[in-house]
């Protein structure tokens, strides 16, 4: 493992009490930082802050990523945010976009675009104030490319894509860089929301042949959110096993 030096920072980590979250909790502890987890399952949650204390320093808020106010309190707990990690997501299961719920629809939506929103809207102030911050949202490659029976997730992460560039060029000045990842389908509890075809179609777009370790994209976030990433910002950074043809 290459070492990240973020000795000093204190990062939010949304959904980081499993799966990509959770090995990006572990490779930022590594590197030195304080993290905060911010996820809804409060057992899940618990027990994952147990799990990483032995990593470093460790704490967790139960918090409603969807919910206005939610937000603004868990970041009014904090005295500093140096590092923002959108990561919470939901795929909403599989289906032609006509057979979709309304309902299954508007929430993935909620969850992985109004939440990124929500969290920029209230810690990017706290950056803004110190003049420093970076922010890394985990989008997906069906953001670039739309994958069939996914729409409502595809749209989800396009929207995240475009969240990220537009905050980038708004804070470009202000020493906080905003970066996206686009990740190929690696193995989380994700997927429990959809269908073995779906795994597969994935799968079978990746030149390299096998799912992507979560413990790869959580080195990507290493380096995004360190002052070695300095001239980086609105830059969706590829890792799909060469899928992704730009």
């Amino acid at each position: 493992m290459n070492n990240i030096d973020l000795k000093g920072r204190v990062a939010v980590i949304t959904g980081g009490a499993q799966g990509i979250g959770y090995a990006t909790c572990e490779r930022l502890l590594q590197s030195g930082a304080q993290v905060v987890i911010w996820d809804i399952d409060a057992a899940q949650l618990d027990a994952a802050c147990k799990a990483l204390s032995a990593l470093g320093p460790v704490s967790g808020q139960v918090v409603e990523l969807t919910d206005d106010a939610s937000v603004a309190a868990a970041t009014a707990a904090l005295p500093r945010i140096d590092i923002l990690v959108n990561n919470a997501g939901i795929t909403g299961g599989n289906a032609p976009t006509w057979e979709l719920d309304p309902a299954v629809w508007r929430r993935v939506i909620e969850v992985n675009l109004i939440a990124p929103y929500l969290t920029c809207r209230h810690v990017v102030p706290h950056m803004l104030q110190r003049g420093w911050g970076r922010i890394v949202n985990i989008a997906s490659v069906a953001g670039k490319e739309g994958n069939p029976n996914a729409s409502h997730y595809s749209a989800s992460k396009a929207g995240l894509i475009a969240l990220t560039k537009s905050v980038a060029k708004e804070v470009a000045t202000k020493g906080i860089l905003v970066n996206a990842i686009t990740p190929a389908v690696a193995k989380t509890a994700m997927f429990a929301q959809m269908t073995e075809q779906h795994i597969s179609y994935m799968l079978g777009k990746i030149p390299m042949g096998r799912l992507l370790e979560v413990q790869e994209i959580a080195a990507m976030v290493a380096w995004l959110s360190s002052e070695d990433c300095s001239f980086s910002t609105g830059a969706v950074f590829d890792i799909t096993g060469g899928r992704a043809t730009y």
